[in-house]
């Protein structure tokens, strides 16, 4: 039974993210994800302001008057969150843990694809496959996406973003959005992403925590890798040791960078104790001028 306390988690997600979906990203996820194609719907009688180009000459001489062709988009999308939740994601230092803000991102992101008729599914990892959730419409299954982000216990702690992309290029045999949400501390999944965007219309949202990148000046501290279970204990006094700190992760964010750079990738990096609506907005009007 799911406790009172996680409802009401999940109820605030619900109405926080369906709000900024309809007040702020309204149209703008619709713009930004195209359908598989157009299809024909109709022949209708010409109009001023037509395109001339979708003039049917046949039925325009059997009538005696112009006809054009109309087509709709065909519209329907399968939206699939992948999801690491792995331990890296049970820390934050902005009132937020990142398990949290993914939650409250998935969810903007599945309420946007419900809205337009989309169906949305979810695979959660680890470094292996933890929860896969089959892709499905409507406003019950959004929120069995949003449960099993915030209630599902891993059975494991660490990160293989390389098994979670090889279960996406065996598993969906159509085209997908796949959408990777993840601090992507990880190595060795760039061949398998790579065949991943190949198959599918692949984003990352990259998750970090302030505090990933520096360390504040507060004398000793005891520093715990929720991952390996590893303690060590940290003088954050030497100014030395900070830089150094700062050093080593700047590092690993700009190998992490080269590689979704030359994978070619939209990414959306987003932080926590910060709004994630600016980051989201950017993206999608980027997408659509790009279309």
């Amino acid at each position: 039974m799911i406790p009172a306390e996680l409802l009401k988690k999940i109820r605030r997600i619900e109405i926080r993210t369906s709000q900024m979906v309809n007040d702020v990203l309204s149209g703008q996820y619709h713009s930004a994800f195209k359908g598989r194609g157009m299809e024909f719907e109709e022949v209708r009688q010409y109009q001023i302001g037509d395109d001339v180009r979708t003039i049917d000459w046949n039925v325009s001489a059997r009538y005696g008057h112009p006809y054009v062709k109309v087509f709709r988009e065909e519209r329907e999308l399968t939206v699939i969150l992948m999801v690491d939740m792995s331990a890296s994601h049970e820390f934050g230092t902005h009132n937020q843990l990142k398990r949290e803000l993914v939650a409250e991102i998935c969810a903007t992101l599945a309420f946007s694809a419900i809205k337009n008729n989309d169906k949305v599914g979810l695979v959660c990892f680890t470094d292996q496959i933890e929860k896969v959730v089959p892709a499905r419409k409507g406003t019950r299954h959004v929120l069995r996406v949003i449960r099993e982000l915030l209630y599902h216990q891993p059975a494991n702690k660490g990160t293989d973003l390389n098994a979670a992309f090889e279960h996406i290029n065996k598993a969906m045999k159509r085209r997908a959005v796949v959408f990777v949400v993840s601090d992507f501390q990880a190595a060795g999944y760039e061949h398998a992403m790579r065949v991943a965007k190949r198959k599918h219309d692949l984003i990352p949202i990259v998750i970090t925590d302030p505090r990933e990148q520096e360390l504040p000046d507060v004398g000793l501290i005891e520093l715990f890798d929720n991952e390996t279970g590893q303690t060590i204990i940290v003088d954050t006094s030497s100014r030395r040791l900070r830089d150094d700190y700062i050093e080593q992760t700047a590092m690993i964010a700009e190998r992490r960078e080269e590689i979704l750079r030359r994978m070619d990738v939209d990414c959306i990096d987003v932080k926590t104790g910060e709004s994630f609506v600016e980051p989201l907005t950017r993206f999608f009007r980027a997408r659509e001028a790009r279309l």
